[in-house]
């Protein structure tokens, strides 16, 4: 059995600005996440013919033309000078055919869409087994000597070596993670703001892909 992939109806670029509280319909407290969603630019348009496979890419943000290489300087041509660019498996918002220099704003989306948020969170550097995995550590008493938060015993006599993917201390967060089924609650156009119902990854600022 096979199985198609959903193709976006409606995507943007957006960044994090942080969360507050709004209340309901039914007059319940809302926790929200605030997306800072300012228009997108339409890069480059990719079709099947030409590459292989159909996608759109966004521009987002502004950056000094100085800042950017010679090789994204003739990408963006007179688009503007973006300080960043994703691609989305479509060719189409909202049942818009989309062409370069297009743009794609908040005003795409409604309270009640369901959206799927992609970012990378928040970095916390090295860290050790406990904190990075939630190991419990060794006791604390009968004879352990600062061991308390150590990974442990990881090896064993066959194959004499530690297993690829053994978990253990190492660089945390500063992953790309996707959170699914948050819902829009309100969609503010002339602030370019979208709020959407629970957390999403990363610290303010991050940039994130909101799809629907």
């Amino acid at each position: 059995m096979l199985f198609m992939a959903k193709i976006p109806a409606k995507f943007i670029l957006a960044t994090k600005l942080g969360m507050t509280q709004v209340y309901g319909e039914k007059g319940q407290l809302i926790g929200v996440t605030l997306l800072q969603a300012s228009p997108n630019t339409v890069t480059q348009v990719k079709t099947t013919d030409k590459d292989g496979y159909a996608a759109v890419q966004l521009g987002a943000g502004t950056k000094k033309a100085t800042k950017l290489s010679k090789a994204l300087r003739g990408h963006f041509k007179d688009l503007g000078s973006f300080r960043w660019a994703r691609e989305f498996k479509a060719v189409a918002v909202g049942g818009k055919d989309l062409a370069v220099g297009d743009k794609v704003d908040v005003s795409i989306f409604a309270p009640g869409d369901v959206v799927k948020v992609t970012g990378l969170t928040k970095g916390k550097g090295f860290a050790g087994a406990v904190k990075r995995h939630g190991f419990h550590g060794a006791p604390a008493s009968h004879g352990h000597h600062h061991v308390l938060r150590h990974v442990g015993s990881i090896g064993q006599r066959f194959p004499q070596h530690t297993l690829k993917g053994t978990r253990g201390a190492g660089r945390d967060g500063q992953e790309r993670v996707a959170v699914r089924g948050l819902k829009v609650i309100a969609v503010d156009v002339e602030h370019s703001i979208l709020a959407v119902w629970g957390a999403v990854p990363g610290a303010r600022g991050t940039l994130l892909e909101v799809i629907a």
